[in-house]
């Protein structure tokens, strides 16, 4: 069944579209520029000052921005990264891109970011860079990972590709990386189909940024532009239009979320046993991407793909949350194996994503949760699902 011919599919992401970004999107049409004009410059401005960073560079999409990131801070072949196999796989792909190993770190069992000291216990003499996320929206361990880079003299990146909005320590999610990478493609609640955006304090990595997204004609004939070669990568007129409108009510698109996660949590009452969404310390606010609930221990990942069958009958799109990264064929080649990391392999095998945007309604949520109760019932013989 393909949901996009189905009225009746319960979508596990729509973007939250308004007329405002349609307006601002038809005067970037009228445009003379659909490239290299003055949307994405505004969005950039807008994003900056929104996250409380001093520089935002508006990329093609997150992986590109993570990727830029590295280049920017001369990562390449020799040079390793502790990454996280637990969470959003495109910005940890980035690190092979440039040629660099991703090592990967074990993760808190309970906000599936990644554990600092863990990822202690992966510095080596080759060690460049932390690349840490805020996990379905959950912020990381910042203030412990700040100190970890600070200590070894690594540099520390943030990958807020999931989190838009989420506050830890009083400070918005995007603001504690030497450099922080944002997505927003969908499930984003801040979605421009494609796109991203790389955040720095510091001046002079915005400016190499920048010249390695793209050259500008006015740097063609400069010797030292020349000496390294840019990708094309920056974020087009139109995406950056969509983006700038969708910032400017980012606060009633987040709430709208909201209104539908309080949804989720009374009819999750249901389940026998279920605990609230789990907030670590010093995180003062969480904007989840998806609603992602993990199976007990009695299922298996063959267990939540019979639930995902179950649920897809019924008309209701969900999917496995992460396949971590050390499972996946390519990382195999560079010797990772499942095995390495226990509390990532049991919560990947049974972590799924259930459908969070502005689009559901109550009787919807409630829907969902009844046809998910019965499903992991059937499955599960009886066993309990907790969040």
């Amino acid at each position: 069944m393909n949901p996009e011919r189905d009225e009746d599919w319960i979508a596990l992401s729509e973007p939250d579209i308004d007329e405002v970004e349609s307006e601002v999107v038809r005067a970037a049409l009228r445009a003379p520029r659909l490239s290299e004009g003055p949307f994405a410059e505004r969005f950039e401005a807008a994003f900056a000052q929104w996250t409380g960073r001093a520089h935002a560079v508006s990329v093609a999409s997150g992986t590109l921005g993570a990727l830029l990131a590295l280049r920017a801070l001369g990562i390449g072949p020799g040079d390793e990264v502790i990454v996280s196999a637990y969470g959003w796989h495109q910005i940890a792909h980035a690190v092979a891109w440039v040629g660099a190993t991703p090592v990967c770190a074990e993760i808190n069992y309970w906000t599936g970011c990644m554990n600092p000291a863990r990822a202690a216990q992966h510095i080596g003499p080759r060690t460049r860079a932390i690349m840490a996320g805020n996990v379905n929206g959950h912020p990381a361990e910042w203030q412990a990972l700040r100190e970890l880079a600070d200590s070894t003299g690594v540099a520390l990146i943030e990958d807020s590709t999931e989190a838009i909005g989420s506050r830890y320590a009083g400070r918005r999610t995007g603001s504690f990386g030497d450099l922080a990478v944002f997505d927003f493609s969908q499930p984003s609640a801040l979605c421009v189909g494609e796109g991203g955006m790389v955040l720095t304090d510091d001046a002079d990595m915005a400016a190499e940024l920048r010249m390695l997204r793209r050259r500008d004609r006015g740097d063609r004939q400069s010797i030292s532009a020349g000496s390294r070669v840019p990708l094309q990568a920056a974020m087009s007129e139109l995406a950056a239009a969509l983006g700038l409108a969708q910032l400017a009510r980012i606060e009633t698109l987040l709430a709208r979320r909201k209104q539908v996660e309080s949804w989720y949590l009374e009819q999750m009452r249901t389940f026998e046993g279920i605990k609230p969404p789990y907030l670590g310390q010093d995180v003062d606010e969480v904007h989840w991407m998806l609603y992602v609930v993990h199976l007990g221990a009695r299922f298996t990942a063959s267990g939540r793909r019979q639930i995902i069958d179950d649920l897809a009958a019924d008309h209701i799109e969900a999917a496995a949350y992460c396949l971590p990264l050390h499972q996946q064929f390519h990382y195999q080649q560079l010797g990772m194996a499942r095995g390495q990391l226990a509390l990532t392999e049991r919560i990947g095998d049974r972590s799924l994503a259930l459908p969070l945007h502005a689009g559901l309604d109550e009787d919807q949520v409630r829907f969902i949760v009844k046809t998910l109760k019965d499903a992991s019932v059937n499955v599960g013989a009886g066993a309990a699902i907790y969040l």
